[in-house]
């Protein structure tokens, strides 16, 4: 374990970005320079509080470390999987032992999916306009 009392990581998922810092304390959230009293009060749904939790639950530290992030980018939906990246990598910058449990759930690795861009011609990404012969 070091000496540094912060643990940072970085997490990102479709076009959102977290940058997660841990802090020994009570279970305290602050998101953008605001205090929620849980991330479902942020993210605005429980399954996506189950998802960001997650790195906690699988490393049995829920309510140990007080939460700082900053997010941007993306929807709900790709911050939560940005915050959930973001704790685990912390998590691991606490304690590299931790490691195992978090890999065996699959939440050390980014999920690389992005939106593909609109191409000239298309309605969308590979949308056609109507195919008219007369």
């Amino acid at each position: 374990m070091s000496e540094n009392t912060d643990f940072y990581g970085t997490g990102r998922r479709k076009t959102a970005i977290a940058r997660v810092y841990l802090k020994p304390g009570s279970g305290k959230i602050k998101i953008n320079e605001k205090d929620y009293q849980s991330f479902k009060e942020y993210l605005k749904s429980g399954v996506l509080e189950i998802q960001t939790n997650l790195p906690f639950t699988v490393t049995n530290t829920l309510n140990q470390f007080d939460i700082f992030c900053r997010v941007s980018g993306g929807g709900l939906e790709g911050q939560s999987g940005a915050l959930q990246l973001g704790i685990a990598r912390a998590l691991l910058n606490f304690n590299e032992s931790l490691r195992l449990p978090l890999r065996a759930n699959n939440l050390l690795t980014r999920d690389p999916r992005m939106v593909e861009r609109k191409k000239y011609g298309k309605r969308k990404a590979r949308k056609s306009p109507q195919y008219s012969k007369r």
